[in-house]
């Protein structure tokens, strides 16, 4: 068995990429010395639709299958370094095939959620001074039109929340089938395309789809933050026309 700290000679290097040969996957282009006299390795880059990279068995490969230490102590180490080579090759080109699906999906995804955004940032701003306007004192005068108004931004507010969280939740699931990629959240939608979506509301994915929401809940999905912000504009405004007598 290999040490914790090993060292892999160029001629053994030459050696072991001799045998490795067979077993080296297409897309590998070049492998050097990394950080730390370790080994680095360049691909091709990934897609994120090809099929993920698996290390194939050296079992029956007579050049590379395991051989005990009793039975020869220099072909034992170098088999088990050109089973590390092999071992971390694959790794990596794992860590790059998943780092591109969760791009690849996420190009796919997000379609239409800039729009979606606009559309309810704007929405959100409408509602915000739709209800402002009802503290001004001209309001008195149209006061009825302006809570009407208010209703419609209301709605409209409302509609644009749950249109954008339509997509959001599928942005959230796919980070939630990504999790094991190195690549975080905001990473992945920018090398998608979507550097804009750091500013996106999107809660998480299990937030999606529930009936209720705790009032401690602090990244609830957009409709229910417009369903909370509905809710005390109504009890406020309720409260106004009791105080002071208005229909």
């Amino acid at each position: 068995m290999l040490p914790e700290h090993y060292t892999i000679t160029p001629d053994e290097m030459t050696e072991i990429l001799d045998r490795l040969k067979p077993h080296l996957p297409p897309y590998l282009k070049e492998i050097g010395r990394g950080e730390f006299d370790g080994l680095s390795f360049e691909f091709a880059p990934f897609t994120g639709r090809e099929a993920e990279p698996v290390r194939p068995s050296t079992r029956h490969d007579d050049r590379l299958r395991y051989i005990p230490e009793a039975d020869d102590e220099a072909e034992h180490l170098l088999r088990e370094k050109a089973a590390r080579v092999l071992d971390r090759l694959f790794e990596q080109a794992g860590e790059n095939w998943r780092d591109a699906a969760y791009v690849a999906d996420l190009r796919a995804i997000v379609q239409d959620a800039p729009a979606l955004w606009a559309a309810y940032r704007r929405a959100a701003q409408g509602l915000g001074t739709a209800y402002q306007y009802l503290r001004k004192p001209e309001a008195a005068a149209e006061w009825q039109s302006a809570v009407s108004r208010l209703l419609d931004a209301q709605g409209r507010a409302a509609a644009a929340a749950a249109a954008f969280d339509a997509r959001a939740q599928q942005i959230a699931d796919a980070h939630d089938r990504h999790v094991y990629a190195d690549l975080g959240p905001a990473e992945a939608l920018k090398r998608a395309g979507f550097p804009e979506a750091a500013d996106w509301h999107i809660a998480d994915a299990s937030s999606y789809g529930r009936r209720q929401y705790m009032d401690w809940d602090t990244h609830p999905p957009l409709t229910e933050q417009i369903r909370r912000q509905v809710e005390q504009q109504d009890t406020h405004l309720a409260k106004v026309r009791r105080l002071s007598g208005t229909n």
